[in-house]
């Protein structure tokens, strides 16, 4: 028994250890080695749900999309954040301060501060990244295929700005079976007084 205790843990560490290589390697590649892509050229008008500071609606609005430059998003964003929003990059698990949130609130866009999350929706996925089982308002988040990693996965992007946020997986508890898995990077949290 103490042998495979062992051979277990070593096997365990090695598989996490060589994750985060892989992952390590994948952010470099990526800041390195890529372009960054041009924003788009779109400034059509996008449907979103507008919320309060404390979660309540305001009411659906039409809004022109937000639009900036590669070097304005540059100036506004942390190098992860523009990494992960600009360039669908991914955060590593458990390094993100809003994987272990529990406390009650709203979770907005970094680069446009669009609701996206309200915390009665959170879970602990045991993933490293923040979990919900729905966003705040259908409208705020576009789901879109992706097949970037030789998966077919589906993205999660901002309506409002189109910034990458994380993906949804179909192993999420009820009541919807979904789990929005987003990075801590897209997000900005703001608490609020009162039980989630």
């Amino acid at each position: 028994m103490k042998e495979f205790t062992r051979r277990g843990l070593i096997l365990g560490t090695a598989t996490i250890a060589g994750y985060g290589l892989l992952a390590g390697v994948e952010r470099v590649c990526l800041s390195a080695l890529t372009y960054d892509p041009e924003p788009k050229s779109d400034l059509g008008t996008v449907r979103i749900v507008k919320f309060s500071e404390d979660g309540k609606p305001l009411g659906t609005f039409t809004m022109l999309r937000v639009q900036k430059t590669n070097e304005q998003w540059k100036k506004q964003l942390t190098t992860l954040q523009y990494d992960v929003t600009r360039r669908a990059a991914t955060e590593f698990a458990f390094s993100g301060p809003l994987h272990d949130q529990h406390a009650p609130g709203l979770y907005r866009c970094i680069d446009c501060d669009n609701a996206l999350f309200d915390s009665k929706s959170k879970f602990d996925s045991g993933t490293g990244w923040p979990s919900f089982w729905e966003p705040i308002a259908k409208e705020n988040l576009r789901e879109k295929k992706d097949f970037s990693m030789g998966a077919l996965r589906t993205e999660a992007t901002c309506t409002l700005c189109d910034a990458h946020l994380g993906h949804v997986f179909t192993d999420g508890p009820d009541p919807t079976g979904l789990r929005y898995c987003m990075n801590s990077a897209a997000l900005r949290f703001l608490p609020r007084e009162g039980k989630s």
